[in-house]
């Protein structure tokens, strides 16, 4: 659509593995936050990807050596979680000293604190919709609502994708591959990393919008998810995913292609419909 030729699906993979063969530069200045965070936050995004239902609602519970899941399922749980690795990511940048850190540092927390209302809500109405706050029973019980009950969790789900779009540094609300002092947020937390930790934080980054894709299209499109470890179920639970998030991310690839960046200023307009959305969602499961 941009008339461009495309890098190869696999050039993150590349990227990734270019990086962790480089040495790294890192500041005189910079404190154990700065060293730290990046193992932080990759770490964190595995421990909330542990917590999210991807093709099977049973997973491994290694402490007690059943198949349930741990307390750390929990909607709520989860976001605090997302909001600890912003919190030391915006840290980092910040740590340095840097111009560019400090007021992409300073973007990151005022997005994050806008998009957190309207994330929060577009969960809690599928959790009051499923009356469990566990994102693997909210899926479960979803599957068995009729048809006509996910009138509002449409709505909740259009509040959830503008959060996607924001906490995952996408277009409108920030350009992921820009280098420019005026426009770039998560860019410019990320300027004085390099090496290994460059790598942990793009992959970190990745991981985050793959569990927001997972959270969205299971938890508000939940047909398909086996309710199984049969090999059968878990084969077609894997296609179903494949192409529920494949029409997610073509959506996001759309929204990039077809719009510019908003102002700065504009952005928190958006987020503020995320959490309107979200409320109205509630509210429809709530009285209806």
């Amino acid at each position: 659509m941009q008339n461009r030729v495309g890098a190869g699906i696999f050039q993150p993979y590349r990227n990734l593995w270019k990086l962790f063969q480089k040495d790294e530069v890192i500041s005189e200045d910079a404190s154990w936050i700065f060293r730290f965070s990046p193992y932080l936050i990759f770490a964190l995004t595995l421990v909330i990807g542990s917590g999210v239902p991807f093709i099977s609602l049973h997973a491994p519970d290694l402490l007690n050596g059943g198949i349930s899941f741990m307390p750390l399922g929990d909607f709520i749980t989860l976001i605090y979680l997302f909001a600890l690795a912003t919190f030391f990511l915006a840290l980092s940048g910040m740590d340095i000293g840097s111009g560019f850190g400090g007021f992409g540092s300073s973007r990151e927390m005022t997005m994050a604190a806008l998009a957190e209302g309207g994330l929060f809500f577009s969960l809690l109405a599928a959790s009051v919709a499923a009356q469990t706050g566990n994102v693997f029973g909210m899926v479960e019980n979803l599957q068995t609502l009729p048809l006509q009950s996910f009138s509002p969790l449409i709505i909740a789900f259009l509040a959830f994708f503008v959060a996607l779009l924001a906490e995952n540094s996408r277009f409108p609300v920030d350009n992921p591959a820009t280098h420019l002092e005026l426009t770039m947020i998560h860019e410019a937390m990320i300027l004085e990393h390099s090496g290994k930790r460059l790598a942990l934080m793009e992959w970190a980054a990745a991981n985050k919008l793959f569990i927001f894709i997972a959270l969205g299209v299971n938890i508000f499109f939940p047909w398909g998810v086996a309710l199984s470890l049969d090999p059968g179920a878990l084969f077609a639970s894997l296609v179903f995913f494949a192409v529920k998030g494949g029409v997610l991310l073509l959506a996001i690839a759309l929204i990039e292609s077809l719009m510019a960046k908003f102002r700065i200023f504009r952005v928190p307009d958006l987020l503020f419909t995320s959490f309107v959305l979200g409320v109205i969602a509630l509210t429809l499961i709530i009285t209806f």
